[in-house]
């Protein structure tokens, strides 16, 4: 029997500006976290505005299989846990779909537990590594099998954890996450030391859970409350999820490369560790202003204000990229508008993504007429001007939405192939977009 697949195409057309104002689905990485801890809480979490993004709800639908209570009405969410050690073996296999934040951290939870589980994805996640989870949780003492070693699906024996010191060999704020969530489950203190900061939602959230965690420089640890049989060691909490910042950076985009835009994004999280991207583009010559800046449940939320700018372009390399990570395909899509161009080094982690994103962009920014030098660990994008063209995201949605902008400023028409793959992270963006688009 066939397996037939409907393949949505949206069509970008140039336009003049971007105006009016937009709040964003909740912030994808929060969103995870959130879902997660609270499933670890004894009671019912209420976390009021949780992403859209297909990714989160991959989230939901395994802690609703690991036995917490899930309710979902719209954009509010109702996470009821019964302690650190309340969940219970899954009858089937967990599925993360395309979510490697899902795989990945709860690679840790799972570590913790006194069964047995499998968890897989999708075609995209089964090629994503996953040994730099498993080296340190095997450290721990957890049994997790995946294969050829590296890939899912992978199954994990929890037993009981030993704490370690986890040096680092990369800067990942999934591999920082999943050592400190199986030292909840631990004997004594575990702790990670970064190379480079990341960002930090995991520590944050779990401080609003009621966890211990200590941050010293860049090493970040946690009590393991799992010892001696502590079984609610988290409690509930009721929130908002603030608007995602890398959805928002899109918008950026649009706004910063069409003149007479003039854009007002509400409610966006701007994490110290998250918002390089916004310094990016106001060194570039962006014109972004903060406004009604406040801290809520740990986290930086605020308004953002863009108008459109000349933009001088720029290099990313160093630490600066694991700041910058989800945001690098849509700096390499803008490049061609900007002034110098832009460069990205030291990235060699954008080929492990939900596509290979430095072959993607190249690919797609060539087909559009720009001038690429693809590099093993990143590109170089020079200035200049853009046609129309169909567009092959390859099902990553950071990809698509990236073109999309890129399209609004070139002549012709250009096709998102596979236009749908956005909704792994944003549902409705392109609805959003025409909606701004003068």
């Amino acid at each position: 029997m066939l397996n037939w697949k409907i393949v949505k195409t949206e069509t970008i057309q140039a336009v003049k500006a971007l105006s009016g104002g937009i709040e964003l689905p909740g912030d994808k990485s929060i969103s995870h976290r959130y879902a997660m801890f609270a499933a670890l809480a004894e009671g019912t979490s209420e976390l009021r505005n949780f992403a859209a993004a297909r990714d989160c709800h991959s989230t939901l639908g395994c802690m609703k299989a690991l036995g917490a209570g899930v309710k979902v009405e719209g954009s509010k969410v109702q996470v009821t846990g019964h302690g650190l050690r309340g969940l219970k073996s899954s009858w089937r296999m967990l599925d993360a779909q395309n979510s490697g934040t899902t795989i990945r951290l709860l690679s840790g939870i799972l570590s913790g537990q006194t069964f047995t589980t499998k968890i897989t994805g999708d075609a995209s996640l089964q090629k994503r590594p996953m040994k730099r989870v498993m080296t340190p949780l095997r450290e721990m003492g957890a049994d997790i099998r995946g294969r050829d070693e590296n890939f899912p699906p992978l199954e994990i024996r929890g037993g009981n954890l030993r704490a370690i010191q986890y040096q680092m060999p990369m800067a990942s704020a999934q591999v920082k996450s999943a050592v400190l969530l199986a030292g909840l489950y631990a004997e004594g203190e575990t702790a990670v030391i970064e190379p480079a900061p990341t960002r930090d939602h995991t520590e944050l959230a779990l401080l609003e859970f009621g966890a211990p965690v200590r941050k010293q420089g860049r090493t970040i640890s946690i009590l393991g409350l799992g010892a001696g049989g502590n079984s609610a060691p988290l409690q509930p909490i009721s929130a908002d999820v603030p608007g995602d910042l890398s959805s928002a950076v899109f918008f950026i985009a649009a706004a910063s490369l069409l003149p007479e835009s003039n854009v007002y994004i509400a409610n966006v999280g701007l994490n110290p560790t998250r918002s390089a991207i916004l310094d990016f583009f106001q060194q570039m010559g962006a014109a972004i202003s903060v406004v009604n800046l406040q801290t809520k449940h740990g986290e930086l939320v605020g308004d953002l204000a863009v108008k459109g700018a000349r933009l001088k372009g720029g290099v990313v390399s160093g630490d600066s990229v694991a700041l910058l990570i989800d945001e690098l395909p849509m700096l390499a899509a803008l490049a061609p508008y900007t002034d110098q161009g832009i460069e990205i080094r030291d990235a060699g982690e954008l080929r492990v993504k939900e596509s290979d994103r430095i072959a993607a962009l190249s690919e797609n920014l060539k087909r559009m007429g720009a001038s690429v030098e693809e590099r093993p660990d990143g590109l170089k994008v020079s200035p200049g001007n853009l046609h129309g063209a169909g567009i092959d995201p390859r099902g990553d949605h950071r990809i698509a939405m990236a073109f999309a902008v890129a399209g609004l400023g070139a002549s012709g028409e250009t096709k998102i192939l596979d236009a749908e793959c956005a909704g792994v992270s944003y549902p409705t963006f392109f609805q959003e977009l025409r909606r701004l688009a003068q």
